[in-house]
Parts: C-alpha cells; sequence; structure tokens
C-alpha cells in the first residue's frame, strides 16, 4: 500500500505565537505514526520562490495522513499555526510505481544525512512534459534518488496547492544538489521550462 504525505510550506510570522503549534502538533504526529522526513534545515532554492520552513511527514497510507490532520488532537494544536504563519499544507498520495533507479538501489535513502527534493508542478503541455519524464530517469537513476511521491491523489488542505507535486529521496544534500546541476538533469529540464511551471528545493532531511 502507498504511503500518505503531509507537504507543508511556510512563513512563520510570530516566533512565540508558533511555539504552541509544534508542543500540540508533535504529539498529535507520533499518535498517527507519522514520521518527519523534513522538518526545517537548509534548503536550496532552485527554481521558483521558496517558503522559509518546510516540513515534510510520512505516514503508513493516505487515510492515516488525513486522518491525523482532521483528528481533533491536531487541529487544537493547528489553530495556532494558522494564527503565526502563513503557508500551504498538502496531504498526498505515495507513489508505488517504476522506479528510475531499481536496478542499482533496493529502496530509498533514509536516516541521517538523506536530503529531498520537494517540488510542485502545473503542467501546461502534457505531451512535451512527457518528454520531461522520460529524459529525467538518466539522472534519478544516475544519483540513485528515489520517488516518494510522484503525483498522486491529494487534498490542499490549507492554502493552494500546484496540480502535480514530486517528492525525491537522496543519500544526502550534496547528491541532491549534483543530481539537479548534472548535464543528465539540465536536459530533461529544458523540456520541462518549455511545459510547465514550478518550485523546486533541495532540502536537509530531519
Amino acid at each position: 500500500m502507498a504511503k500518505g504525505y503531509w507537504i507543508s510550506r511556510l512563513d512563520v510570522t510570530d516566533a512565540d505565537g508558533y511555539k504552541p503549534y509544534l508542543q500540540g502538533a508533535e504529539p498529535a504526529i507520533a499518535s498517527f505514526g507519522g514520521r518527519f522526513l523534513v522538518r526545517g534545515g537548509e534548503l536550496a532554492d532552485l527554481e521558483g520562490v521558496a517558503r522559509s520552513r518546510n516540513v515534510v511527514v510520512e505516514f503508513k497510507d493516505y487515510a492515516t495522513a488525513l486522518a491525523c490532520y482532521n483528528s481533533p488532537e491536531y487541529q487544537a494544536a493547528y489553530t495556532h499555526r494558522v494564527a503565526s504563519s502563513e503557508g500551504e499544507h498538502l496531504v498526498i498520495e505515495g507513489y508505488e510505481g517504476a522506479q528510475p533507479a531499481a536496478s542499482v538501489i533496493s529502496g530509498p535513502a533514509e536516516g541521517p544525512g538523506t536530503a529531498y527534493w520537494v517540488m510542485r508542478i502545473d503542467v501546461h503541455d502534457l505531451e512535451t512534459y512527457k518528454s520531461y519524464v522520460a529524459a529525467d530517469a538518466a539522472a534519478i537513476e544516475k544519483y540513485q534518488g528515489w520517488f516518494l511521491v510522484r503525483g498522486g491523489q491529494h487534498e490542499a488542505v490549507h492554502g493552494t496547492a500546484r496540480l502535480r507535486n514530486v517528492l525525491v529521496a537522496f543519500k544526502d544534500y550534496a547528491t541532491a544538489l549534483a543530481c539537479y546541476h548534472s548535464p543528465e538533469y539540465q536536459q530533461a529540464l529544458s523540456f520541462r521550462t518549455k511545459a510547465a511551471v514550478a518550485e523546486v528545493i533541495a532540502i536537509h532531511g530531519a
């Protein structure tokens, strides 16, 4: 079964007001088995405009991710976040399809040092975008990336979302940056920039 994720981008406007959100959110997330993959951390703003704080939480499935968000415990905490920050919060289904790097690694990187691409994309030229999807596989395979999210059903529970969302795991931050700047990915990117608009960051894992 595909996992579920929260992908959250925000700018904190009241640091003291944000603290009660953290105090209430942590136990609520833990009670639903949520695991932080990204929680702030150093980031590189690769495309578009990034929020200053980015969070990714992994759950056992999409239904659990939604249930946690809608739980009374989390909603009680969330009122503090809404009052002290601005941004977006997405609940999205994970990806279980073919992986370009499946021939060289058996699963996503995990543990200390892991880094991620977090991508928000609106596609306006589907045929050209298909060329990007085909071409980016070479870079993802070479740098041993693993798609955790690649499209999938989603709900923008706060703020607005792009129509397509992608989350890729890499063994470390240097590799995540190297993959993006590689000739292989830059060739793929030439198709995407013609076919879509996006925000993309590379970020250290939690």
